[in-house]
């Protein structure tokens, strides 16, 4: 965690610590006969009137169609939430001195979890409040429900219930927006100032290395990087592949040959060429077999032709004529360079 994320997070569980001396919700109702007002304000721990005499106003109210009567000695919520929310700003204080990633992830979903957990619970509690109803209430509507809004303003027979977030409900939300924040600082802008870093040497390294191996030829398409002639017979040709990752391009291996005389030593990386036998099939130059002069006409005129091994090549001598030869032997044939000149 960046020293940044440290102080939101210590900062948000301060401002949790404050829901224990302030309200956390507050509930107002207002019809005629109540023009100034009244209503109650949930603590932590307590559920009481906005004013003197509020909360038993309510219950006067509520006994006449059927609510059950708001006691908060019956409501376990209110003796099990300062436990939860004081192990939650202790850990939080915790997370914030730690410093770590992990905690801070565990503790921010646990507080997510809590929150949300908190907020079903009060609709819930709202909800049996205005639909369990006394059968043998004084006022009976049908299908009327007194269930007050979770947020927001709702009508209720000729009382108009608003609910909103009190001082300390709303200390709780900047908290979890603080958390957020540090969760990202940490999981993403932290993150990326120590990736950005690697990923810059990653990709330089790729530039360096580029391609590890020769690419496939397009015929028609691609030219030969030596004599510039388009490459139309897939049965020969090869390519370089160079100590910055460009590959090179060759419709003969006579133009393989004479680039790799003329390149500058270490600027190669590997030199390729095609397997008569299975064409577009790259060999490692240095490994394949070899005719010269034989039968098979290959573009620059000389009949050089490549073959997967040196065995291959002597296995179909008999068939194509020509010399046997090698890689080493090629690069550096002064007649071959003759017929490959750019």
């Amino acid at each position: 965690m960046s020293r940044m994320a440290r102080v939101l997070v210590a900062v948000a569980s301060l401002l949790m610590a404050s829901a224990f001396v302030l309200p956390l919700w507050s509930i107002s109702l207002l019809a005629p006969q109540y023009p100034e007002g009244i209503g109650m304000r949930i603590r932590i721990n307590t559920v009481e009137g906005a004013k003197e005499n509020d909360l038993k106003n309510i219950n006067g109210l509520n006994h006449y169609i059927g609510m059950q009567a708001i006691e908060p000695d019956a409501i376990p919520e209110l003796r099990f939430m300062p436990i939860i929310l004081g192990v939650l700003v202790v850990t939080g204080f915790a997370v914030a001195a730690f410093g770590r990633r992990w905690p801070l992830l565990v503790w921010g979903v646990v507080l997510a979890g809590v929150q949300s957990a908190g907020l079903y619970d009060y609709w819930r509690w709202g909800y049996d409040y205005g639909h369990n109803l006394d059968p043998h209430a004084i006022i009976k509507i049908e299908g009327m429900s007194y269930q007050p809004p979770l947020i927001g303003s709702k009508q209720l027979l000729n009382f108009t219930a608003t609910s909103w977030p009190a001082s300390g409900g709303w200390a709780l939300v900047v908290a979890a927006l603080l958390v957020a924040l540090a969760i990202y600082l940490t999981l993403f802008v932290g993150r990326r100032r120590r990736v950005v870093p690697v990923f810059l040497a990653a990709a330089a390294a790729a530039a360096a290395c580029g391609t590890s191996g020769p690419e496939p030829i397009t015929l028609n398409v691609d030219a030969c990087d030596y004599c510039r002639m388009t490459i139309s017979d897939a049965r020969f040709g090869g390519e370089a592949v160079t100590a910055t990752g460009r590959v090179h391009k060759f419709d003969s291996i006579e133009c393989l040959a004479g680039f790799a005389r003329t390149a500058t030593p270490g600027t190669v990386r590997g030199l390729y060429v095609i397997d008569t036998q299975h064409p577009g099939t790259f060999v490692p130059a240095e490994l394949a077999g070899y005719l010269t002069g034989g039968f098979l006409h290959s573009p620059m005129g000389r009949s050089v032709v490549a073959f997967a091994t040196p065995l291959a090549a002597e296995e179909q001598r008999a068939m194509l004529g020509g010399t046997l030869t090698t890689w080493a032997e090629l690069s550096v044939d002064t007649v071959l360079a003759g017929h490959a000149t750019p």
